[in-house]
């Protein structure tokens, strides 16, 4: 019986609840096309679809564990009203976009503690874009420690854990390495999923680099004319191949004097409607952001008190629960302290330099073993690859990076080229023509990775 034919109290026979979870300063309307696409793939008869609409707008400023508890109720509720209306759900899947992507790995944590992971079966957990070591910039200087300091203090509870300068609840660690925490119930929930796959962007996305996204030490994107590319068959050129991503070219002759002199001048000269541009419209947007960023924390931390006085219409009684698993494990065993501003530098694996060599991870099948010194890392891939520099991270993003990769996420890089704002691009989250590629992102997704 098709959907315009079913009167409004026969219930679907669909038994999957898929979750799409958005962004900072997002929307329901940012994962429309993704909704979209799931529905022309799937009739309502076969996959529930929610689009968590609690964390709105400005609503994201107010931290992880905030907006997780609001999700979790939110699909709480649908399920209730879903069985209520006759439908019998006995499958779930997560998909986080951006911040939303670690708004989900909180939620089904407080889902696998109520036990509704026992319940319903876990099937499909999916992140695009999504910061899952944080975003600070792992390059060393001034201009560095200033967007640190800045980001972390101009987005409320969310900039604060975004940049690791929170200390969450007893812990004495920031939530990022919580949810990273191997006994904590966020891995243990993530575990529980059949298909764990996340996608990223290797270039331009400037809310969420490579790095983070893509769960990394590395980044062999830095310097596209100095490699080739290698595609996923059928989805080239935006899906780069996981097995075998990129080869590096022959090293070129360096240009004389006069072709850097050229070079130099034509460069200026392409970007100087760009420069001219910014000169005007940079002080002016830093006024206004910052006039509504104070506007919005305060506002934020008035909806925080709200939430945890119990007065924001969210049952807290379900949701402040045991993070930890194995209680015998210290709350701060392999800590490194929270980051804050006087401790920014960045030193690779402890050493203090940023000359060690590793070998391209996109090959999830990577063995960590010590060397000489205990802080000392190297990876040994199942494959040979070209071998890049480990980015400067801090301790803290090395050991969230060993975790989750044990956790066995399937990882695909993305290659955006036709337009600069790939953060939104890789969910076609305006459906405008220059955020096409991203289409054939959410198609390889569908029907590659996706299970119904």
């Amino acid at each position: 019986m098709e959907a315009a034919e079913r009167t409004k109290t026969e219930p679907s026979n669909a038994t999957h609840l898929c979750v799409l979870v958005h962004g900072l300063w997002g929307n329901p309307d940012h994962l429309a096309y993704i909704a979209d696409a799931l529905r022309d793939k799937y009739h309502e008869d076969q996959l529930h679809i929610l689009i968590a609409k609690s964390n709105s707008g400005n609503f994201t400023y107010d931290g992880i564990e905030t907006g997780a508890e609001r999700v979790t109720q939110e699909i709480e509720e649908t399920i209730a009203k879903l069985e209520r209306d006759g439908s019998k759900i006995k499958k779930i899947s997560m998909l986080g976009y951006s911040l939303g992507g670690l708004v989900a790995r909180y939620s089904i944590g407080l889902l696998h503690s109520n036990g509704w992971l026992d319940r319903l079966e876990p099937i499909n957990f999916t992140t695009f874009a999504s910061p899952h070591l944080g975003v600070r910039t792992p390059i060393l200087g001034y201009q560095s420690h200033l967007w640190n300091l800045f980001g972390s203090r101009t987005l409320s509870m969310s900039g604060k854990q975004l940049f690791g300068d929170d200390t969450f609840r007893d812990t004495g660690r920031p939530i990022l390495c919580v949810l990273a925490d191997p006994s904590s119930i966020f891995m243990q929930a993530l575990s529980r999923f059949k298909h764990r796959t996340l996608y990223a962007n290797i270039i331009n996305d400037r809310s969420a680099p490579y790095y983070t996204t893509f769960i990394t030490k590395i980044d062999p994107y830095i310097n596209l004319d100095s490699i080739n590319i290698n595609y996923v068959k059928g989805y080239a050129p935006n899906i780069i191949d996981p097995a075998n991503p990129v080869s590096l070219k022959p090293e070129a002759p360096p240009p004389t004097v006069l072709g850097q002199i050229a070079g130099t001048g034509q460069n200026l000269l392409n970007n100087a409607p760009f420069y001219a541009a910014m000169s005007l419209l940079l002080p002016l947007g830093t006024t206004a952001y910052l006039v509504n960023a104070g506007i919005q924390s305060v506002r934020s931390q008035n909806r925080i008190k709200l939430h945890e006085s119990g007065q924001a219409g969210v049952g807290l009684g379900n949701y402040r629960i045991p993070l930890m698993i194995e209680n015998a494990r210290s709350a701060v065993e392999g800590t490194f302290g929270s980051m804050n501003s006087s401790n920014l530098e960045y030193h690779a694996a402890g050493t203090g330099a940023t000359s060690e060599s590793f070998s391209d991870v996109h090959d999830e099948k990577m063995i960590l073993n010590e060397r000489s010194s205990s802080t000392d890392l190297v990876c040994t891939p199942s494959s040979a690859q070209p071998k890049f520099p480990a980015l400067n991270l801090s301790p803290d993003q090395f050991e969230m990076i060993e975790n989750l990769d044990k956790a066995g996420f399937k990882k695909y890089a993305v290659h955006i080229q036709n337009v600069r704002h790939t953060h939104a691009a890789i969910v076609v989250r305006m459906k405008q023509r220059r955020f096409d590629e991203g289409k054939l992102v959410i198609k390889h997704w569908l029907d590659e990775e996706f299970e119904i």
